[in-house]
């Protein structure tokens, strides 16, 4: 039997047959696809961020901390190469206190009136230091692996600080059938589960300035908090807008659609008759 000798309802009923056919068995490959590509990583959960609402703004005390944690954890793999000591003051830092972090690092300048390059200590107006000076001598330090630049990480990646801070407290051992090669870790929140970074932090790695007791989870929430703030500087400014615009609005269109209604609208809506001289 030829399809050309069946009737109408036949032919259309095939088609849709066919259509469906073809849709179920590319879902069908899609879903296994998915589902073998993530069946051991794992999502970040949501975590509970204080600045996370609307109208609240960064815990700056725990930017200070993270501040903190970068420069004696982080600084020496990861760069923030465009932020500046300037971005402290106001933030986390008195004007003299980044003054006095600024000079604790040293910078290349010049040339001097010999035409000789020199060695100063950093200025508010002078970025972070860079762990390494190049991208090859940082491959090369790190076993291949390129140690990303901090600035924007959790702009960067899927799930933002909630990505970061179960990266960074999710090491384990790997489960059951699961092999990884020499010198990388098991961790199922990264993409691949097996990272070359080692477990960066654990409890009391380090003694905060303030007295706050530095468990891992401490740790990792404060330099989330101010990777946050490394990402969005205007973070503050931008909650603290919004109210302004909303009574502003709440004020302007009423005004607005009382002119509209009773006063353009008029305008629009009459009729303008032109009679001639007799």
């Amino acid at each position: 039997m030829s399809i050309s000798s069946l009737s109408r309802d036949r032919k259309v009923a095939l088609s849709m047959l066919g259509v469906l056919a073809a849709g179920g068995a590319g879902l069908a490959r899609v879903l296994h696809r998915s589902v073998k590509a993530s069946d051991l990583e794992v999502h970040p959960p949501k975590y509970p961020w204080s600045h996370n609402s609307p109208f609240s703004v960064l815990d700056h005390s725990s930017v200070r901390r993270g501040y903190q944690v970068y420069k004696q954890v982080c600084a020496a793999c990861h760069s923030m190469e465009y932020l500046a000591f300037r971005n402290l003051v106001g933030v986390s830092h008195t004007e003299a206190e980044a003054k006095a972090l600024a000079e604790e690092c040293e910078v290349i300048d010049g040339p001097d009136e010999n035409g000789d390059m020199f060695t100063r200590p950093s200025k508010l107006s002078d970025y972070f230091p860079k762990p390494y000076p190049n991208a090859k001598a940082s491959w090369t330090a790190n076993n291949g692996a390129l140690p990303p630049d901090l600035s924007y990480i959790v702009k960067a990646r899927h799930g933002g600080e909630d990505y970061v801070l179960s990266l960074l407290t999710g090491y384990c051992d790997a489960p059951t059938g699961v092999t990884k090669k020499d010198g990388l870790y098991y961790n199922p929140y990264f993409p691949v589960q097996t990272i070359g970074l080692a477990p960066p932090i654990y409890n009391e790695i380090l003694e905060f300035d303030d007295g706050t007791t530095a468990t891992m989870s401490q740790v990792a929430k404060d330099v989330c908090t101010f990777l946050r703030w490394a990402a969005e500087p205007e973070h503050d400014q931008r909650k603290r807008m919004g109210p302004k615009v909303l009574m502003i609005g709440a004020i302007l269109i009423p005004v607005v659609y009382y002119l509209k209604r009773h006063k353009w609208y008029v305008l629009k809506s009459r009729k303008i008759e032109y009679r001639p001289p007799k």
